[in-house]
């Protein structure tokens, strides 16, 4: 086998150039070459296409060379997680394409096996569909997703051998295994470089022959951001919060393999004891997660898809990003609980765009709700200006056509019975003339099987 070389920071990225596309590896800051991205910052080198879940933090990783003016176009799928991101996007100084994150991923996937694109019903009869070919496939609709090739990948592993052989750690695998594959150069920044020979060759992620260049690199605090501890996690928590997510835990089953999206439906984690028999899922690249440590930070474990450290539990494991979404878009997800802003009576779904900010963060959103089994919404039943929910149509851009199987609210449970949409239960403290007040859809009254007077 030959070795791989082993560069300095400085000559590694001595090798982009102006104008080229980037693939950057990392979900949060958890996997990514925060070094090489330093690096690039020093340099002069502009007008790049930066392709990654998210551009970093402020003043961190992407977020350093998004400050300094160098990024012309950002492609990915969640973006506002960083203020600075946005202020450039609403300014016109950069210019963003938004995919959705299992559709990011896959195109890369795609483009490093040579595969021209491929058809996903993800965001079918959205906003990000427009302009794009779509076509019917046994009785569904799909929208074409082209491959995503880079110029230069730039991608973080914990440990390499000489032969370019990487191995990452927990989740730090997210799009890195998938971004080594889809570009003309790919620079690898490790933890470890150890002799050939020293990794089994049973647990290697990327072979050897994906890597141009090896950089080594330790990993700090300071480079994880707002992941380098638990306590930047805190959750919101309250009675009603509480109450809705108890109640969606009602709907899980021993056996079932669950993802929860941000908000409400962490606070299900919370609750689930090993009685419970529930498999949690995260799209970043686990199975089997387990709850938050009681102190530490991604240094010490895996995060989760909000970027909080989170522990494994017996039996879990880890993969990559486009591996995470083809279990989602493969029906291997039993249930899906996520946030709303609006849902309709025809069980569309808007969670991913507020009311007068741009379209910068719709995350895996769109794949989990077309492919989980089982779609619960957990959302307040009126937003804070007092204006419902749960509506007739809904105005909002849509995240999912005709996907929402339940609604949780702090007021009531909805289900579509029959496809029609019907009040089945009131929660704790609530009055049918509350719910029906505060809900501008039309619904049927079922309330534990009898027809509400």
């Amino acid at each position: 086998m030959n070795k791989i070389p082993q560069i300095s920071l400085e000559t590694a990225v001595s090798h982009i150039k102006n104008g080229d596309t980037i693939l950057v590896g990392g979900f949060g800051m958890t996997g990514n070459p925060v070094h090489l991205l330093h690096a690039l910052a020093e340099t002069d080198i502009n007008n790049l296409t930066y392709v990654a879940n998210n551009v970093g933090e402020p003043g961190l990783g992407g977020g350093r060379l998004l400050r300094n003016g160098q990024i012309k176009k950002a492609i990915g799928s969640f973006f506002t997680s960083n203020r600075e991101a946005v202020a450039a996007a609403q300014s016109g100084a950069i210019e963003v394409e938004l995919i959705p994150q299992g559709s990011l991923a896959e195109a890369m996937r795609a483009a490093g096996a040579g595969i021209g694109g491929f058809y996903t019903p993800t965001a079918v009869g959205t906003v990000l569909a427009e302009g794009k070919e779509t076509k019917e496939i046994n009785g569904k609709q799909h929208v074409f997703q082209p491959a995503l090739r880079g110029n230069v990948a730039l991608i973080r592993a914990w440990r390499a051998d000489e032969a370019g052989n990487l191995v990452y750690r927990m989740t730090e695998q997210n799009f890195n295994k998938a971004m080594a594959t889809a570009a003309d150069l790919v620079i690898a920044e490790v933890e470890e470089i150890v002799p050939m020979g020293s990794l089994d060759p049973n647990e290697i992620h990327t072979p050897g022959c994906y890597v141009d260049f090896l950089v080594q690199a330790h990993t700090t605090l300071e480079d994880l951001g707002s992941s380098a501890s638990i306590d930047g996690g805190a959750k919101k928590v309250n009675d009603a919060r509480m109450l809705m997510a108890e109640r969606a835990l009602q709907e899980l089953k021993p056996g079932d393999v669950v993802n929860l999206g941000v908000g409400i439906p962490t606070l299900v984690a919370d609750l689930i004891t090993p009685e419970h028999g529930i498999i949690l899922h995260t799209e970043n690249g686990m199975l089997g997660v387990g709850p938050a440590p009681e102190a530490g930070g991604a240094l010490d474990y895996p995060v989760n898809a909000g970027k909080i450290p989170v522990t494994a539990l017996p039996g879990s494991s880890y993969f990559d990003s486009a591996d995470s979404f083809a279990m989602i878009r493969g029906g291997h997800v039993d249930v899906a609980i996520m946030g709303g802003l609006q849902v309709d009576e025809a069980g569309n779904l808007a969670n991913w765009a507020v009311p007068g900010k741009p379209l910068l963060g719709v995350g895996g959103a769109m794949d989990l709700a077309s492919g989980a089994k089982k779609l619960i919404i957990t959302m307040t039943h009126a937003s804070r200006d007092g204006e419902a929910k749960i509506v007739p149509e809904c105005t909002l851009p849509l995240t999912a056509l005709n996907a929402v199987d339940m609604i949780i609210t702090d007021l009531a449970v909805f289900g579509f019975v029959e496809g029609k949409l019907t009040l089945l239960e009131l929660m704790p403290g609530a009055t049918l003339a509350e719910v029906r007040e505060k809900t501008t859809a039309v619904f049927i009254e079922n309330i534990n099987n009898k027809t509400a007077d």
